[in-house]
């Protein structure tokens, strides 16, 4: 059984850097064709997709977010990790890992981790 778990800090204090990880079982981050997402939800917004890494370990980012973003993982813990930096009251959100079957095409998530920004 495929999981996914969160984990973080809740509060962060605008300007510094938001650090994430998400705890990957039931299959490795390595496999073939599938690729890991962060994906964030403002009070009253729709879903942000955020990033991804690969199964090769490449990345993409959301072009808004390319200065502040960057994505990495630990292969040895099955885990892969959201850096945010400066971040601002805007960026406070419900914050999901989520695995790409590809395309898109998202079908498994974590149960997502509250973030609030405020000094």
């Amino acid at each position: 059984q495929v999981q996914l778990q969160e984990s973080g800090p809740g509060l962060v204090k605008p300007s510094q850097t938001l650090s994430l990880t998400c705890t990957v079982s039931g299959t490795s981050i390595t496999t073939k064709y599938l690729a890991w997402t962060w994906i964030r939800q403002s009070p009253g917004k729709g879903l942000e997709w955020m990033g991804v890494i690969g199964y090769l370990g490449s990345t993409y980012i959301r072009p808004s977010l390319k200065s502040r973003a960057s994505i990495s993982w630990d292969t040895s813990k099955n885990q892969f990790s959201l850096q945010l930096s400066s971040v601002t009251p805007e960026d406070a959100a419900v914050y999901y890992c989520a695995r790409d079957r590809g395309s898109g095409e998202y079908d498994y998530w974590g149960q997502g981790t509250q973030v609030t920004v405020s000094s």
